[in-house]
């Protein structure tokens, strides 16, 4: 099977660049055979791979500064410096030169498995018709960010009503035990310097979050400050899965920080890289919209912007790029995004249905720990 052996091989060459946590490795495995979507997240490294094997035409798209694991679950909200609800993607650890098809398959395949997860009617080619629609625009356009403010008052309202309960939010943060060894001291730094003030006494603990990164070091600093919580997190970084499934013969450059200086977008002021960590704020204000608690047009709107985004990620790169990016789109037939993601939508539930089958023989009871960790 060969979602075994490519998670075999891709996690013995990350755990040659990186060091790794043995135990969230194997709840990262028990969360792989759950559910469709919750595989494909965990997974991207072998997306990478069926990419190369099936969509020849697509990979010789006009290549851009892209996102990489772009899905439904990577955009939210965040507080820019004026204090104001910001949405947009908001995680970029595989982040890659790609050509621009890429993201937006992945985008439209993950639109489709969070939605049929609900036993939804909407087809592939209404969610591949609005993510188009919205990235058109915003490639044209040049560009905007989502400031949820006076603009943008549908978004603002359907994120106000997702923003985590602030007592449940903390509560479950302050449950991590309290970090017994050191922390290293790079990603120690890198939180110390993102604090609220120097010196401010914080308590360290590992945290064990996120599908696709989880086995990677991850640690929080929670802060008690003017008598309510406050949290910062860091995380490691490497090279991209794609260079693994490119068998080393791309680039090793981490693409976080030039997506965050090049992109259109509304920045995090907490959202900062530090050599190979990543650093930002954790708050009850960080939040998204599932999309099947949507109606149909709601669902249309959002996926529409979710495109609009992904232009402006895209923007990023060169202007030459743009003019061809927007001249491939032009001459493509106009569904080729729905049959693109019908297609990785089908190989991706071969191998989830394989991982399954290897999973229920290693382990006799599998036991979904689902509300060990948050899958952000």
């Amino acid at each position: 099977m060969k979602i075994i052996k490519a998670t075999e091989k891709y996690e013995d060459w990350l755990g040659d660049r990186i060091p790794l946590i043995q135990e969230d490795l194997e709840l990262k495995h028990e969360y792989m055979a759950s559910d469709l979507y919750d595989f494909m997240r965990a997974t991207f490294y072998r997306w990478i791979q069926i990419w190369l094997e099936n969509f020849g035409d697509l990979d010789s798209a006009p290549v851009v500064l892209a996102v990489g694991d772009l899905h439904t679950e990577n955009f939210g909200t965040w507080r820019d410096v004026e204090g104001r609800l910001i949405w947009g993607i908001n995680d970029f650890d595989e982040a890659y030169l790609l050509p621009y098809t890429f993201d937006l398959v992945r985008l439209a395949t993950s639109a489709y498995m969070a939605i049929s997860e609900d036993d939804s009617s909407i087809e592939m080619q209404f969610i591949s018709n609005a993510i188009l629609a919205g990235y058109r625009k915003g490639l044209k356009s040049g560009g905007e960010p989502y400031v949820l403010a006076e603009y943008n008052t549908w978004l603002r309202d359907l994120m106000l009503e997702s923003l985590k309960d602030p007592l449940d939010f903390w509560e479950k943060l302050d449950m991590l035990p309290t970090l017994k060894e050191n922390l290293p001291q790079e990603a120690k730094q890198a939180l110390e310097n993102t604090l609220p003030r120097p010196k401010i006494r914080y308590r360290p603990a590992h945290r064990t979050a996120g599908l696709g990164s989880l086995g990677r070091r991850r640690y929080v600093a929670l802060i008690k400050l003017c008598r309510s919580y406050a949290a910062r997190e860091v995380k490691e970084l490497t090279a991209s899965a794609c260079l693994w499934a490119l068998g080393d013969k791309g680039s090793s450059t981490i693409f976080y920080t030039n997506i965050l200086n090049n992109a259109v977008r509304c920045p995090d002021p907490f959202l900062k890289v530090f050599d190979r960590w990543v650093a930002r704020r954790l708050s009850p204000d960080y939040s998204r919209v599932e999309l099947t608690s949507l109606s149909e047009n709601n669902l249309y709107k959002l996926l529409e912007a979710m495109g609009w985004e992904t232009a402006n990620v895209h923007l990023g790169s060169e202007a030459d790029v743009i003019k061809e990016v927007l001249k491939d789109l032009k001459n493509r037939e106009e569904d080729w995004l729905s049959k693109a993601a019908e297609k990785m939508w089908e190989v991706t539930s071969d191998d989830f249905n394989d991982w399954q089958d290897y999973w229920e023989g290693q382990v006799i009871e599998p036991t979904f720990r689902r509300l060990e960790i948050d899958k952000e």
